[in-house]
């Protein structure tokens, strides 16, 4: 069985494997909802006593026995389907992860314009309930009576959700009507796809020298947008909110809940692919020091997510 180049591949590896969508757009919504800064709390105690303990359980498990995560449970075949359970998961979240970087692919192409397609409502597939910031037509519905002026507020939609709508997705109106086949999504699919295919295209020789761009480079586009965020209007009062705890919320058994969901869905635990990656590490490798410094990099993205998002 083959091994990491070295150390660092691995650590990196491990950081992109749990930094992700669940640090920049689930952790600042959980924040949001359960108290600002009463949420760090709990959090911080599900990573102590849960998150870090199962972290170190499975690098250690993979290590020792240099086996995925269906040939490891050979130490006991009552539990084997505890990996194929493992194994249905990652499928399941490798091909919803892969819908989300073709949608991330399409939006990233649409962008190459001089006029972003979704920042004005003239175009074929808004509708007249459609209000845009910047469109020119918002003087003359203020000329409106009052009552029907409340009743398009009511009902208004932004040009950018009209675009995801009616023109990115094309929903369909009801479950019964499949719609049709949307070939931009379904041509960025496939790039997303093959991507995959040649980040693993010979195992952790290739994807532990992708992990050096792919590991580090959303660190650049948060600190970007962080240093963009604290220029505009009313940032401070988003941090504070963010940094003001609430502590009425922790009594509360629901905030604790979130708090447990997040630390094993942030770190990734019992979806297979820790043991997986940890059984490409060399037996005497010191797996402990390892799984504190993924678990605290992991949640302190977390932590440095919120306040871009704030």
């Amino acid at each position: 069985r083959g091994n990491w180049g070295n150390q660092i591949e691995f650590v990196l590896t491990s950081v992109g494997y749990a930094v992700g969508l669940g640090n920049v757009w689930r952790f600042p919504y959980l924040c949001y909802r359960n108290g600002g800064g009463a949420f760090m709390f709990p959090y911080f105690i599900m990573l102590v006593f849960c998150g870090i303990p199962l972290f170190f359980m499975e690098l250690s498990f993979g290590q020792f026995a240099s086996q995925g995560c269906l040939g490891v449970w050979r130490v006991s075949p009552m539990f084997k389907g505890v990996g194929y359970g493992m194994m249905v998961v990652s499928t399941y979240i490798g091909i919803y992860y892969n819908v989300v970087i073709c949608i991330a692919f399409y939006y990233f192409f649409v962008s190459m314009t001089r006029v972003l397609p979704w920042t004005y409502c003239s175009n074929a597939w808004n509708t007249p309930d459609c209000a845009g910031v910047l469109d020119g037509n918002l003087s003359s519905r203020a000329a409106l009576n009052l009552t029907h002026l409340l009743n398009t507020t009511q009902k208004r939609t932004s040009p950018s959700e009209e675009y995801w709508r009616r023109y990115v997705l094309d929903l369909s109106d009801d479950i019964g009507n499949l719609g049709e086949v949307r070939l931009p999504l379904l041509g960025c699919l496939g790039v997303s796809w093959v991507v995959v295919f040649l980040c693993l295209i010979k195992g952790v020789k290739s994807s532990g020298k992708v992990v050096y761009f792919t590991a580090t480079f959303p660190y650049v586009v948060l600190t970007i947008l962080f240093v963009r965020g604290i220029t505009l209007e009313g940032a401070l009062t988003g941090i504070m909110y963010y940094l003001t705890p609430q502590w009425d919320k922790i009594l509360d058994a629901k905030v604790w809940g979130d708090a447990a969901s997040q630390i094993f869905y942030s770190l990734g635990c019992a979806w297979g692919g820790l043991i997986t990656m940890a059984s490409y590490n060399k037996f005497h490798n010191n797996c402990y020091r390892d799984s504190i410094i993924i678990s605290i990099t992991n949640c302190a993205t977390s932590v440095y997510a919120g306040f871009v998002i704030f």
